[in-house]
C-alpha cells in the first residue's frame, strides 16, 4: 500500500499518472521502471487504473458491469466459468454480495451507495489481477467510515488473510489520498510527501514521524499523522515563502515555524534519507559506478487481451442493455416524437393539392475497455438503428399519410428513405462535432452553426436562384438542401395544382424549375447519393478525429 499524500495542487495526481503511463511523455524527464526494467509499451494494459470519477454504466448491475471488464479483459484462453468464479471471488472479497444484482443507479434509476459504486469501479480493475493498481483519490466524495471500508477491503483482496499475519501476494497499490483519517493511515506501507511537485519525504510510513522529528518537527500527542505532515508542508510553505497575513501565517509567525528558512523539499535533497534512496535506486536501476546502465530496457508491447469482433461484441451488447433500460431513451423520447409526429400530421392535415397555395406548404413539411474501432462501431450500431432507423420509421408513416401526400406506395418509401439518410446526417454531424471539441458548450456552438447555416440555404427559407450568383455556391454545404431537394422531386413530379374552376393550372415540375430542382430521376439519386457521402464523410470525420484523442489524461 503505496500512499501519495501532499496539499491540494502538490502534484499528487500528475506523479500517479506519470508512473501510471498516462501522462503525456512531452517536457517530462526520468525514469519509469517496471521491475528493474523500463515500462513496456500499453504497460496500462497490464495494469489497473481507477479515476477519481467513477465512469462506470449505471443502467448495469454490479455483476454485470464486472462481467463486461472480464469479457473484455481476460483473454479468450480463459473460459467462461474461470471468469465468472473470478468475477463472483472479487464480489465475496470486496463486500458486494448483497448488492450483486442491483443496478449502479442513474439519475432516473435508483441504485447502489457511494461506497459499493467506489468497490465496483475498483473491482473492474481488479478482474485481470493486475500486477499494480493505482488509484486517484479513492476516498473522495465518501464519508469516514466508507472510506475506510474502501481502503481496508483494498488492502484485504491483496493479501492472504493466515492468522496471526498476513502474507502478501506480491501485488502493489499506488494512490494519491489528500488528508486521510488515522485508521486509513495505518494501512500505509509506504508514503510518498509531496509539496509543489517536489518529494518532501519517500519511505516507510512507521519512520516518517522519525523523519520529522529529526529535521526538527514533532508530533504532537493523539495527532493524526496525515494531518501533522499536510499543516508541516503548508505552514513551511507559508514560513518560507510568505503568502500574505493569514490566520495561517499569524500561527506560523508565532509558533515554531518562526525559525523556518528552508523549504522542507530543500532539507530532503540534503538529507540522509535521500542519499539512502539514491542508492537502492541505482541498485535497482542497474546502475555501475561509472553511471552506465547495466540492463536493457524491456521494450515488451503488450497487446488486448480480447479480438477485436469480440469487443465489437461486448461494447454493442452493453450499449443496447443501456438503452432498453433507459427509461428517458426509449420511453420519453419516442413519447416526444410520437407526439410532434401527430402535431405535424395535425397541422398539415390532407393538404388541399388543388390549390397552388399547396406548393409552398408541401416544401415546408420535409424538414427534418477496448479498441477506439469497436467501441466506435459499436456506438454506430445501437445508435443508428434503435434511436434513428426506428424512430424515423414510426415519424414518417404517421406524418406522411396524414399530411396526405402523394398516395404512392413508391413515393412513401423515397420519403422515409430520405429522411432516414437525413437523421444519419445529422448524427453523423453530432459524432464528428462532440469527438472534435472537449467544451460542450464549443460543441454546442458548431452544432449549432452547421444547422443553421444548412436551413438558411437549404431553400426553404429563401430562394437560393434569387440570391446572388456569387452566393449562391454555399447551398452545396447545406446539408438540408439535398433532402429538401429529394422530397421536392418526390411529391411535385407528375402533380398538377389548379384553381377552384380549373381555369389556372401549374404543373409541379414549374415549381421545381422555380427553385432551379433538377427533378430528373438523375436528380432524385443525385441528392440522395450527395447524402449518402455526407454520411460517410462526417462519421469517418469522428472516427478519425477519436483516434487522435490521446490517450493520456
Amino acid at each position: 500500500m503505496n500512499a501519495i499524500l501532499g496539499p491540494t495542487g502538490g502534484g499528487k495526481t500528475s506523479l500517479l499518472d506519470v508512473l501510471a503511463a498516462r501522462k503525456n511523455p512531452e517536457g517530462l524527464s526520468g525514469t519509469v521502471l517496471v521491475n528493474g526494467k523500463e515500462q513496456p509499451r500499453n504497460f496500462r494494459l497490464a495494469s489497473g487504473y481507477v479515476v477519481q470519477d467513477d465512469v462506470i454504466m449505471g443502467t448495469l448491475t454490479v455483476r454485470e458491469n464486472l462481467e463486461f471488464s472480464a469479457s473484455l479483459r481476460l483473454p479468450m484462453s480463459v473460459s467462461k466459468e474461470e471468469k465468472s468464479k473470478r468475477v463472483n471471488d472479487i464480489i465475496e472479497e470486496l463486500g458486494l454480495t448483497k448488492c450483486a444484482e442491483t443496478k449502479i443507479g442513474t439519475q432516473f434509476i435508483r441504485g447502489v451507495s457511494g461506497g459499493e459504486r467506489k468497490r465496483t469501479n475498483i473491482g473492474m480493475e481488479l478482474v485481470t489481477q493486475p500486477g499494480v493498481l493505482f488509484l486517484d483519490e479513492p476516498t473522495t466524495g465518501l464519508d469516514a467510515t466508507t472510506a475506510y471500508a474502501v481502503i481496508q477491503h483494498l488492502a484485504r483482496y491483496f493479501s492472504i488473510d493466515i492468522s496471526p499475519g498476513y502474507h502478501k501476494k506480491g501485488r502493489t497499490i499506488i494512490f494519491s489520498i489528500h488528508q486521510p483519517r488515522f485508521t486509513i493511515f495505518r494501512q500505509i506501507n509506504r508514503l510518498h510527501l509531496l509539496s509543489l511537485g517536489e518529494t518532501v519525504y519517500h519511505g516507510p510510513a512507521d519512520s516518517a514521524l522519525e523523519y520529522f522529528s529529526n529535521i526538527g518537527y514533532v508530533c504532537e500527542e493523539h495527532n493524526n499523522p496525515a494531518d501533522f505532515f499536510l499543516d508541516t508542508i503548508i505552514l513551511n510553505q507559508l514560513a518560507v515563502t510568505g503568502g500574505g497575513k493569514t490566520k495561517a501565517l499569524d500561527t506560523v509567525e508565532n509558533g515554531s515555524f518562526s525559525r523556518a528558512t528552508e523549504l522542507l523539499t530543500e532539507v530532503y535533497k540534503k538529507s540522509e534519507a535521500k542519499r539512502d534512496l539514491e542508492i537502492e535506486a541505482k541498485k535497482i536501476m542497474g546502475v555501475s559506478s561509472s553511471g552506465r546502465r547495466n540492463r536493457h530496457a524491456d521494450t515488451q508491447e503488450i497487446s488486448y487481451a480480447t479480438s477485436f469482433f469480440q469487443q465489437l461484441t461486448a461494447v454493442s451488447a452493453r450499449a443496447a442493455k443501456n438503452i432498453i433500460r433507459n427509461p428517458f431513451v426509449m420511453v420519453v423520447q419516442n413519447v416526444i416524437l410520437l407526439i410532434f409526429a401527430l402535431l405535424s400530421g395535425l397541422i398539415y392535415f390532407q393538404l388541399d393539392n388543388s390549390r397552388p397555395e399547396g406548393i409552398q406548404n408541401s416544401h415546408e413539411s420535409a424538414n427534418g475497455f477496448y479498441r477506439v474501432s469497436p467501441y466506435y462501431f459499436g456506438k454506430i450500431i445501437c445508435d443508428l438503428l434503435p434511436l434513428r432507423l426506428f424512430p424515423t420509421l414510426i415519424f414518417t408513416t404517421i406524418t406522411y399519410w396524414m399530411i396526405g401526400l402523394k398516395p404512392e406506395a413508391t413515393a412513401y418509401f423515397i420519403f422515409v428513405f430520405t429522411l432516414v439518410l437525413t437523421s444519419f446526417v445529422t448524427t453523423g454531424v453530432a459524432f464528428a462535432v462532440s469527438s472534435s471539441f472537449k467544451d460542450l458548450g464549443v460543441a454546442t456552438i458548431m452544432s449549432a452553426m452547421v444547422f443553421v447555416l444548412s436551413m438558411i440555404f437549404g431553400g426553404v427559407l429563401v430562394n437560393i436562384s434569387s440570391l446572388p450568383e456569387w452566393i449562391q455556391w454555399i447551398q452545396y454545404l447545406s446539408l438540408f438542401r439535398y433532402t429538401i431537394n429529394a422530397l421536392s422531386i418526390n411529391e411535385f413530379v407528375g402533380q398538377t395544382f389548379c384553381d377552384e374552376n380549373n381555369l389556372f393550372c401549374i404543373p409541379g415540375e414549374a415549381f421545381l424549375d422555380s427553385q432551379g430542382i433538377n427533378y430528373t430521376t438523375w436528380g432524385l439519386w443525385q441528392n440522395h447519393a450527395a447524402l449518402a457521402v455526407i454520411i460517410v464523410f462526417f462519421f469517418t470525420l469522428a472516427y478519425i478525429q477519436l483516434r487522435r484523442v490521446p490517450r493520456y489524461k
